[in-house]
């Protein structure tokens, strides 16, 4: 895969239109709700025990959702206020704040939280090597930064109506594999950093989501890896970096 490059455009003018056309919050069904729902029990499994969250591109704000009746912090981060005002809306408790800002310019002192979490960002933003560096700035001694994303994902593209040029579909900027993860980081204060994948494209494409909805984590967990090692086809890849202490 080539390297990633930082590639230039308005990103945060996009992100704002791309929140008044979507709505992030909308009910996901089928096969699309059956993968988040699993993409998040991951990021769940591999969070260490932490005080204080950020939620990087916070979208649905799935994480206060979940801590919003445990005793953690959690602050949701997203470019546009229509996001954090739903998010704070809906998930209206004392640990929980939402920011509006720009995840290359965090309005956070260093070392502020325990754990740092981006959900399927990474591959929107134009500088992915900076993105690490600024969030990682914002992770206590210690503290952990997980960031998932597709897979070694084959980027497609459109010719768009209105200014006629390439345009990625769901404005996918960057493919990414370990290599090209584990490299974005690697800073003196660099404890540990690894990585882990799953997910399986032949599950998805012959649409078993009825079946394994059923399935608990751990039992779902088993038959994604034995999939994976038939079929090594993996939709996803989950980076853990670990700050030292």
């Amino acid at each position: 895969m080539p390297e990633i490059k930082p590639i230039a455009f308005d990103y945060l003018e996009h992100y704002k239109t791309d929140a008044e056309v979507f709505d992030y919050f909308e009910e996901r069904t089928g096969g699309t709700e059956h993968d988040e729902r699993r993409l998040r029990e991951y990021i769940l499994h591999e969070l260490p025990p932490s005080k204080t969250i950020l939620d990087v591109g916070c979208g649905s704000a799935w994480l206060a959702k979940h801590f919003q009746k445990s005793p953690v912090f959690v602050c949701s981060l997203d470019a546009t206020i229509i996001n954090t005002s739903k998010a704070l809306e809906k998930y209206p408790w004392a640990d929980h704040v939402a920011v509006v800002a720009d995840a290359f310019h965090l309005p956070f002192k260093n070392n502020s939280f325990d754990a740092v979490v981006a959900t399927e960002i990474i591959e929107h933003v134009t500088d992915p090597a900076a993105f690490v560096k600024e969030l990682m700035r914002v992770v206590r001694p210690g503290g952990t930064l997980l960031i998932t994303t597709p897979y070694k994902e084959v980027l497609r593209y459109t010719l768009c109506i209105h200014c006629n040029h390439n345009t990625p579909l769901n404005a996918h900027l960057h493919s990414f594999d370990e290599r090209i993860l584990l490299g974005l980081y690697t800073a003196p204060d660099l404890g540990r950093a690894s990585f882990k994948t799953f997910g399986n494209k032949a599950l998805a494409h012959l649409r078993m989501h009825p079946i394994l909805k059923r399935f608990p984590f751990s039992l779902w967990k088993f038959t994604d890896s034995a999939a994976n090692f038939l079929i090594n086809e993996r939709l996803h890849i989950l980076v853990k970096f670990q700050k030292a202490q």
